[in-house]
């Protein structure tokens, strides 16, 4: 009797997840929802008598779980990289034309075409065939943890189809992207409505609130859909993922993971805009929101030798729509002060629905842009979002002006601490001077030092840090290491534990290292990779605030411009006592040691990993070896001087053998390392 329960429970799984897949992925159903839904009720109810034989793989573990109590984060193998934009023709043809005097071989690239859904780029781990994690985007390098949701996706397969190791490796990474579909958005705003709930703006923010609710049982009934549009991380499967993107994209539709059907694959930048041309004609015909189309060199291997800049690749670019536009009232001009004191006029506006979200608010940038406009109080003007995210003021309608119509006049001095405005010559933005003594940019500065790449710590949030500089308990950086529990724990929603917890986490944060220090003092245009070229340029907070501008510009990513805010900062008396203050408190690094030319035992020698390595991570074994001064490669050729190789190495093995390439096992690697300490 069991094995017949047991056997039948197989049996319904397999035949549903073979529904599920002919109509989620193949868009050809064979049955009608009816049947569907029979069968899932009898494994529900199979499942309910013999909860002992629910297999992970089982469509009856998409209705949602035990609801969260808060998300964890995740630290992806590989970062999610962001993509540059293009706007028209001569932007994509610009790309193109970058890209083919890279590659030098290569007249006319193949590229893969896809639309740019409008939705929440999300990760899914695959382990032996298993969705074992997914995450969202997050900022490119920590996403969360919404596994749970995930399950709930029907169109997401909870066991990939094949073969593992045949069809597919043991460890793959499938990206994509969530969305709503416009249907679906519209019937779950009808509900809200009727729930007497605040209706969502657009898909994209329905499809975000629904990924991150702690109670997967909400997000399993918000008809949530995904495609595939990349694979990420993945451990030894040179023999079986295609060179190819759209190879990649057509595996990944084989494996039972959702492909968008509008997907294509060009030759030439010509046929790019063809396609970019037919996906915008059909915009509003498609079940889906889009902004645009992604265009990614198809070629890996030509990906491999492009690279990256920055938080982008070379390789691939999204080609926006125009934004939408809608008329409205300019009623009322309000100037804010930012982190680095710049006073920007923000427009507020009767409210108006522009691209799928009501806009009540847009930036005029600076003075300039007021004169070009020739904007004034109580004009009618038109609205764009810029490529469907930032609203902004195109034109005024001037046949619609009321007489009433004010001029806009800037601000002598600072709207909120009073001082004198300044303004370099050369820029258009105007700015307040003082620094860290006005609080719009005390309480932004603040924000930004305690930010998590800066130091981090952890407990302090905007709301607490504004209510601390409103309370006068902090008037610079150093102040927070100042602070009392008890003081801290008498404040609005706070108590002793919450206190006891951010005191503690500021101990911690004094631990930090250079470069996140000097990029958490806020420098204007000194970014986290200029500041780690500060750190490992000059070594010591000392030499980086005592550097002549000839001596900053033989740092790399430091520019004139760059060299000039340096000098200004750590000119300033009052940033020099921050600083100074906030090192007799406690703020500490490690030393960082100059690297010899002799020490680098490694340099000109190219490494591979491969494996799984048990003592010591592979990104940490990377590190270790660059810093020796190799090159950490990611698969085998002719070229490579050293393959380690952990338990389970599968081809990159067998090919480094071949070549003759010397095999190291993880216990040489770690030999070697502890003779160079």
């Amino acid at each position: 009797m069991t094995l017949a329960i047991q056997t039948s429970i197989t049996e319904l799984v397999n035949t549903l997840n073979e529904y599920n897949h002919q109509y989620y992925v193949l868009d050809e159903p064979t049955v009608p929802d009816a049947e569907y839904d029979r069968l899932l009720l009898s494994l529900k109810e199979l499942e309910a008598a013999n909860p002992g034989y629910i297999l992970p793989n089982s469509p009856s573990q998409k209705v949602g779980g035990v609801a969260l109590k808060a998300f964890t984060q995740v630290e992806h193998k590989l970062p999610m990289l962001s993509l540059d934009n293009a706007f028209n023709a001569g932007d994509m043809q610009a790309f193109d034309k970058r890209n083919v005097e890279r590659l030098m071989d290569k007249q006319i690239l193949t590229y893969c075409c896809e639309p740019k859904l409008d939705g929440l780029a999300v990760s899914l781990m695959y382990q032996d065939g298993l969705l074992v994690q997914a995450a969202t985007r997050g900022d490119g390098k920590i996403g969360e943890d919404i596994t749970e949701n995930v399950k709930t996706i029907r169109c997401i397969p909870l066991q990939l189809r094949g073969e593992l190791n045949k069809d597919y490796p043991s460890v793959l990474e499938a990206r994509g992207e969530v969305f709503l579909p416009t249907d679906g958005f519209e019937r779950l705003n009808q509900a809200q409505k009727a729930a007497g709930n605040k209706m969502f703006a657009n898909p994209r923010n329905a499809a975000a609130g629904s990924l991150r609710q702690l109670d997967s049982k909400i997000t399993a009934a918000r008809g949530l859909a995904f495609y595939a549009y990349s694979i990420g991380y993945i451990e030894d499967a040179e023999n079986l993922l295609s060179d190819s993107h759209y190879g990649r994209m057509v595996q990944l539709k084989q494996l039972g993971l959702p492909m968008n059907p509008e997907v294509a694959k060009v030759e030439g930048i010509d046929a790019c805009l063809t396609y970019y041309q037919g996906i915008a004609d059909k915009r509003n015909a498609l079940s889906y929101e889009i902004d645009g189309v992604v265009f990614k060199i198809d070629s890996l291997p030509e990906q491999n030798k492009l690279g990256f800049v920055a938080k982008a690749p070379r390789w691939a670019i999204a080609h926006k729509f125009p934004a939408q536009e809608e008329m409205t009232i300019l009623e009322e001009v309000e100037f804010q002060v930012g982190r680095t004191g710049a006073v920007t006029p923000v427009a507020r506006l009767a409210p108006v629905f522009v691209g799928g979200v009501t806009v009540s608010n847009a930036t005029l940038h600076n003075a300039d842009e007021i004169n070009r406009l020739g904007v004034k109080v109580g004009d009618s003007v038109v609205i764009r979002r810029a490529g469907d995210v930032i609203p902004q003021i195109v034109s005024v309608v001037l046949n619609r002006r009321p007489e009433t119509a004010k001029e806009i006049r800037f601000p002598e001095c600072c709207p909120v601490c009073s001082s004198d405005l300044e303004q370099i010559e050369g820029e258009a933005v105007i700015r307040c001077g003082a620094g860290l003594f006005c609080q719009a940019q005390l309480k932004e500065s603040l924000k930004h030092f305690v930010s998590r790449k800066a130091l981090n710590v952890d407990g302090l949030g905007d709301k607490l840090i504004d209510a601390l500089v409103d309370k006068k308990m902090v008037k610079t950086p150093a102040d927070l290491f100042r602070l009392d529990a008890f003081d801290v724990a008498c404040m609005d929603r706070m108590g002793q534990k919450s206190a006891a917890k951010l005191i503690e986490a500021l101990e911690k944060a004094k631990s930090t290292t250079l470069a996140k220090f000097v990029y958490g003092l806020g420098i204007r245009e000194v970014g986290e990779a200029t500041a780690l070229n500060l750190a490992l340029h000059f070594l010591t907070l000392d030499k980086i605030m005592q550097a002549k501008e000839e001596s900053l510009l033989e740092v790399p990513d430091v520019g004139n411009i760059v060299a000039m805010h340096l000098n200004k900062f750590f000119a300033e008396a009052h940033n020099q006592a921050v600083i100074t203050d906030l090192l007799a408190l406690g703020i500490n690094w490690p030393v960082i040691e100059p690297v010899a030319s002799e020490d680098l035992v490694l340099a000109d020698k190219t490494f591979v990993l491969t494996g799984t390595l048990n003592n010591l991570g592979r990104n940490d074994a990377k590190a270790k070896l660059q810093s020796l001064g190799a090159k950490v490669a990611g698969s085998v050729s002719a070229k490579t001087d050293c393959l380690v190789a952990g338990e389970k190495a599968g081809s990159k093995l067998t090919k480094a053998q071949s070549l003759g390439v010397t095999i190291w096992t993880e216990d040489d690697m770690l030999a070697f390392f502890a003779k160079h300490e």
